[in-house]
């Protein structure tokens, strides 16, 4: 039996750093062969182990300011006012859902009310906490290494970022990497059999009929 068309699911995961969502969308990637990532376009330069169109698309501030004027970013962002921007490019996300593939995205919460506002029925979003500030702390210090005022500072956005979990259709606590990611799967599933995302559903009750 053919599978039955569906439209493909933006799976957004948000979290403060450190709290494990690359570990998560990693983990998922290598085991949905329907789920692809997000490639953001970014007006930095590139370094010497990327290649442009896996890790980012390399755009000129010119080319990127034509993106915004085209409005072909569905996101975007400067990490600071008069720094480099980054964004989500619209055009591969719109070919992937409509060809039934699902695009995993990693971003903040001002990324995930952007891409809710330009896609609000495609949009299902996890916001993955650590399980205490402890835990997360030690994970920064581990990745990092950093110390004293800058674990502080990391610390401090961290705070500020677990705030907007009550935007978020799903919450998710990574205190096991394995167990999340397989919480955040079962998110991924069950959205992909919502009545409404399943194009195809009417064909195929008819052929039941």
């Amino acid at each position: 039996m053919s599978p039955i068309a569906r439209r493909g699911v933006c799976l957004v995961l948000s979290a403060p750093s450190g709290a494990g969502k690359t570990a998560i969308a990693e983990a998922l990637l290598a085991t949905e062969p329907l789920l692809q990532p997000s490639i953001s376009v970014t007006t930095r330069a590139r370094r010497p182990y990327e290649t442009d169109g896996v890790h980012y698309h390399f755009l000129t501030e010119e080319q990127f300011q034509q993106a915004l004027c085209d409005n072909a970013l569905l996101e975007w962002a400067r990490v600071l006012k008069g720094t480099h921007a980054y964004g989500t490019p619209r055009q591969p996300v719109e070919t992937a859902l409509a060809e039934g593939c699902d695009v995993v995205f990693d971003i903040d919460w001002q990324g995930h009310r952007q891409l809710r506002e330009k896609l609000p029925a495609d949009v299902v979003s996890v916001f993955v906490l650590p399980p205490n500030l402890a835990a997360l702390r030690s994970r920064l210090v581990r990745r990092a290494g950093d110390v004293g005022a800058e674990i502080e500072r990391r610390m401090q956005v961290a705070t500020d970022e677990i705030c907007h979990w009550v935007e978020f259709d799903h919450v998710v606590v990574n205190d096991d990497l394995a167990t999340a990611t397989e919480a955040v799967r079962a998110i991924l599933h069950a959205a992909r059999l919502t009545t409404a995302r399943q194009t195809g559903l009417a064909d195929f009750v008819n052929r039941l009929q």
